[in-house]
């Protein structure tokens, strides 16, 4: 039996965790936090839990969590670097689903976040949950950097082309949509229904901060520079993430329809969360929603000498909450897939 904790529970991450660990005969969920709801049962909160659930939110100190197997925390960026250290000490195995550990690269990192990072001697020895790219690295993790979720989706999409050195890495373009849930669980003005529905927009087209740990993802599976320009745009759905990706095919490279498609499909033969789709099918997020799986297709446009890639996923399930989950599966010797193996929702 894993002994679990979430910490910060009450955000779309956290729930979303909850959901997929409550039914799991082999994970006891011992502690669940929450400043503000302290001392008021979870399933009052989130009623979706009734039945599954019979715990009450603890404080975020809780003494409980260094008696857990393994603590998430489903917090706010710059939360996590103060209090993981204390964990890892008590031999608690951490997952984080914040970007606190995910860039290798402190100076870069706090660029990004606008802060000092509170535990940099830990940030080198933090594992990349990308299980894809990392799966023997993460078996053995003790603290666990989950990607974010348009990174999980541009990555997946673009790796199998970067790997085999086909493209032109100063030239990859990401336009991504993302579902409002990707702001997380706030009150803000453009994310109010009346405001974010029946619209599409672009937002941080001078920078996000989910630039840098794609650009160091990428750059890990090749030798050569990345250039990457990324646009991401909110879309008016609850989740879901869909990233259309550009990759000019390099001058010296032969390619076929044929081609790329076999080399998309023994990349990923093996994958049990990646699907890439028969020639001709196009991912929909609504094929995804509420699964673990990403849904890839890859076309070639030979007179632009372009080969375009599409990414599909949940950005709470398999861009957070169930890649957290995965994650955990491997560290802890479990079925990659227990927990994770539900079908889609639809419509």
């Amino acid at each position: 039996m894993i002994k679990a904790g979430v910490i910060g529970a009450t955000g779309y991450t956290g729930v979303e965790l909850l959901r997929l660990l409550a039914p799991r005969p082999d994970v006891e969920l011992c502690v669940v936090t929450s400043r503000e709801l302290q001392g008021k049962a979870v399933a009052s909160h989130f009623p979706n839990l009734r039945g599954h659930l019979d715990l009450r939110f603890a404080a975020a100190d809780s003494a409980e969590l260094k008696q857990c197997d393994v603590v998430f925390f489903a917090t706010p960026h710059a939360v996590a670097m103060y209090a993981v250290r204390e964990l890892l000490e008590a031999g608690v195995r951490v997952i984080d689903l914040s970007a606190d550990f995910r860039l290798q690269d402190l100076a870069l990192w706090q660029r990004w976040y606008g802060v000092e990072h509170a535990c940099p001697e830990l940030v080198p020895e933090a594992v990349y949950g990308l299980p894809e790219v990392n799966r023997e690295q993460i078996r053995g993790a003790r603290l666990l950097a989950v990607p974010g979720c348009y990174p999980t989706a541009v990555q997946l999409g673009f790796l199998p082309l970067v790997e085999l050195g086909l493209v032109a890495t100063q030239q990859l373009i990401a336009d991504a949509k993302s579902g409002v849930s990707g702001a997380g669980r706030k009150a803000q003005e453009d994310l109010l229904l009346c405001e974010a529905s029946e619209s599409i927009k672009a937002y941080a087209v001078g920078g996000h901060r989910h630039h840098p740990e794609i650009c160091q993802g990428l750059a890990r599976a090749t030798s050569e520079p990345i250039g990457f320009t990324f646009i991401p745009h909110l879309t008016p759905m609850i989740r879901g993430i869909l990233a259309t990706l550009y990759a000019p095919l390099k001058s010296a490279a032969d390619m076929t329809p044929e081609r790329l498609q076999r080399i998309f499909e023994d990349r990923y033969a093996s994958e049990p969360f990646v699907r890439v789709l028969p020639a001709g099918e196009l991912p929909a997020t609504r094929a995804v929603r509420g699964s673990n799986k990403c849904d890839i297709s890859a076309t070639y446009l030979e007179e632009a000498r372009m080969i375009v890639v599409l990414s599909a996923e949940d950005n709470l399930v398999k861009g957070a909450s169930g890649q957290a989950i995965q994650n955990m599966n491997l560290m802890f010797g479990c079925d990659e897939t227990a927990g994770l193996d539900a079908i889609a929702l639809l419509p």
